[in-house]
């Protein structure tokens, strides 16, 4: 929670550092990956790795196995910037103007990303 805070209220601005966490769930659309510490990704809780498709592919060829497979019920070390992202929720495939927000990490190359436990 200490860094959802810190997202909070340094938003709009990014946190950087190096981040430890346990991956509970994961999740994938249009070939990016979500790796999230809680069961539901919506969880004010839960903080969301963001791994983009190039960087999907080079973890799946490094590790044999995709990462929304892979990683979940594993310890990882992320580094990177976690920043405050607003998620608009969709009605008949229409953005509403009702929202919440999620603590996201994105990865940008697979140094970014390794499993500690």
């Amino acid at each position: 929670m200490n860094l959802i805070v810190l997202t909070e209220s340094n938003a709009p601005n990014a946190v950087e550092g190096s981040f430890k966490f346990k991956i509970k769930a994961s999740g994938e659309k249009r070939g990016e990956v979500f790796l999230n510490t809680e069961l539901d990704y919506r969880d004010r809780r839960s903080i969301t790795v963001t791994i983009a498709p190039g960087v999907a592919s080079a973890l799946l060829e490094k590790y044999g196995a995709t990462p929304e497979t892979f990683f979940v019920n594993k310890t990882v070390a992320v580094t990177g910037e976690a920043k405050r992202v607003k998620i608009y929720f969709i009605s008949n495939g229409m953005l509403t103007n009702k929202y919440y927000f999620q603590t996201h990490i994105n990865v940008p190359s697979i140094d970014n990303i390794t499993v500690v436990g």
